[in-house]
């Protein structure tokens, strides 16, 4: 079973980055997030909402390893679209897409299929780098970050219980 602690790490962790995102990047500096950084913070409301169930009902194995699963699908999920964005951001100013409509726009004209295929291909506002620390872009350091949690996702789902009992018995 997984310490609780690594749930609130979870859940806390990733409201965090979403509040940051929000209250510092968009509100404080005026970055208005691209299409593809609004997936990112989905997929981190999805890990914490994970997180969130392994605090509120401290599971068993089975429930656990869902848990860890649903964590490390929404961290991967997350790490692709990062990634995707790190490629956009890394072509060539020729090859870059032009830019689309905004997200807002699409979800309201476009069946919900075809926004997320849009929004996949990405788009020129996607490509551009609005801030960076360390010399590393915001996508860049998502890409740590999900990294990170599908790590930690993985080791859970994937680690064996132990059974103390086991060994002794059967001798």
């Amino acid at each position: 079973m997984i310490a609780k602690g690594w749930y609130w790490f979870g859940l806390l962790g990733s409201l965090a980055l979403v509040a940051i995102a929000y209250f510092y990047f968009q509100q404080h500096l005026g970055l208005a997030p691209c299409p593809l950084c609004m997936f990112q913070r989905a997929a981190l409301i999805g890990v914490a909402a994970f997180c969130l169930l392994g605090v509120v009902f401290l599971p068993g194995k089975v429930f656990a390893k869902f848990i860890a699963f649903g964590a490390t699908l929404s961290s991967g999920l997350g790490l692709a679209i990062a990634g995707r964005q790190v490629w956009l951001q890394h072509l060539p100013e020729d090859k870059v897409p032009e830019c689309g409509p905004d997200l807002a726009f699409m979800l309201d004209v476009f069946p919900l299929s075809q926004v997320i295929s849009t929004v996949f291909q990405g788009s020129g506002e996607c490509a551009e780098v609005q801030w960076t620390w360390l010399s590393f872009s915001m996508p860049e350091w998502m890409v740590f970050v999900f990294l990170v949690i599908t790590i930690i996702g993985l080791r859970f789902l994937f680690k064996r219980e132990r059974n103390y009992f086991s060994g002794a018995l059967g001798r």
